[in-house]
């Protein structure tokens, strides 16, 4: 038996897994997988509109019973900067050589829009039974309205600090970030990414400092590693990266190869691909350019430069500019279904949390 059953309790889920929301490389069909193994299935909606996430969310309802996650990023939205994204096309004008492409040409604006009235409203229509939040929490009034709606509020926290400021303000789980986790750093208290502490240190202090339950995420691709969470005190866990090579998944072939040879040292935080901090294995502009990059435009900006450049990348079989967001246990991923998965994972910890006598 789980040790600690206050998430499963709370979410109404088969196991205390969270399916992470994996912007870009996923839509529905990853969500609803994960949930018919017992996970709570999360769908990431920064990169995508209303409408879409409204067509996203009736898809799922229409597959499967499980409760819903839907994930939003709360950052502050920032002005692009003429200069700074000028500097930044200079920056990378080899590689528009390299391809044949024509810096001057218009690109889309990078589609990463914070948690706002309309996505709000969105949230009091669907009444998914978890929203949860990246980089913080949205405003006060948003936050009410989200919960009057009777949404579960979870968010990331990547120290103890931001974890206590998060149960301040609302928040009814915390998802414990270690430093290990692929995808943007949830960091909103902080800039530093050379301060931020690793799951096995970080969990046991959240737990200690906050009454909410605790979800472990970063590094966790496992049965050991669940059981290690539990250990330290987490009601549940985060999963990640483990589900990139799931046929359910829409990372493309390229980047599916990637990940498939990415060992334990593959992996870099770096800001090149969006202009904040994320966790990925390292394609060619992170190691030529990055991994931290003080040219880089203010996030979401970074990417804007980039599109035009991985998308003739892409076609070409390449993802030298492609987001390959991962946490440092990428080599653990299994290709295998999504549910078959997350029942896997669930198995493997209940068996070594019996062999603790937990």
């Amino acid at each position: 038996m789980w040790p600690d059953r206050r998430l499963l309790d709370l979410l109404k889920t088969e196991f205390p897994i969270v399916q992470a929301p994996m912007a870009g490389v996923m839509d529905a069909d990853l969500v609803i997988a994960a949930a018919q193994g017992g996970a709570l299935g999360s769908l990431p909606c920064a990169m995508i509109s209303a409408e879409k996430a409204r067509e996203q969310v009736n898809v799922i309802r229409q597959r499967v019973s499980a409760p819903v996650n839907m994930n939003f990023f709360c950052h502050k939205a920032v002005d692009a900067d003429p200069r700074r994204e000028a500097g930044w096309q200079a920056r990378l004008a080899g590689y528009y050589n390299e391809l044949e492409l024509d810096p001057a040409a218009p690109v889309n604006a990078a589609s990463r829009a914070p948690f706002d009235d309309a996505f709000c409203a969105l949230v009091e229509e669907l009444k998914p039974e978890v929203t949860s939040f990246h980089f913080g929490l949205p405003s006060p009034d948003l936050l009410r309205r989200v919960k009057a709606a009777g949404a579960i509020v979870m968010s990331s926290a990547t120290t103890v600090r931001e974890a206590v400021w998060l149960e301040q303000n609302g928040a009814d789980v915390i998802i414990a970030q270690g430093a290990e986790a692929g995808g943007h750093r949830g960091m909103f208290l902080s800039e530093n990414i050379a301060e931020q502490p690793g799951t096995f240190a970080l969990v046991p202090q959240v737990v200690d400092a906050v009454k909410v339950p605790v979800i472990a995420a970063g590094g966790i691709a496992d049965g050991r590693g669940i059981a290690a969470a539990f250990a330290l005190g987490a009601a549940g866990v985060q999963v990640g990266t483990a589900y990139l090579r799931c046929p359910e998944s829409k990372v493309i072939a390229p980047a599916r190869a990637a990940l498939a040879k990415a060992t334990d040292e593959s992996t870099v935080i770096t800001n090149v691909m969006s202009g904040r901090p994320a966790r990925g294995v390292a394609n060619r502009v992170m190691k030529e350019v990055g991994p931290i990059s003080r040219d880089a435009p203010a996030f979401p900006h970074a990417s804007i430069a980039l599109a035009p450049l991985k998308a003739a990348a892409e076609k070409l079989g390449r993802v030298d500019f492609t987001n390959l967001w991962a946490g440092q246990a990428v080599r653990m991923g299994r290709e295998m279904p999504a549910a078959e998965l997350t029942r896997a994972l669930a198995g493997e910890a209940l068996a070594r949390l019996g062999q603790m006598g937990g």
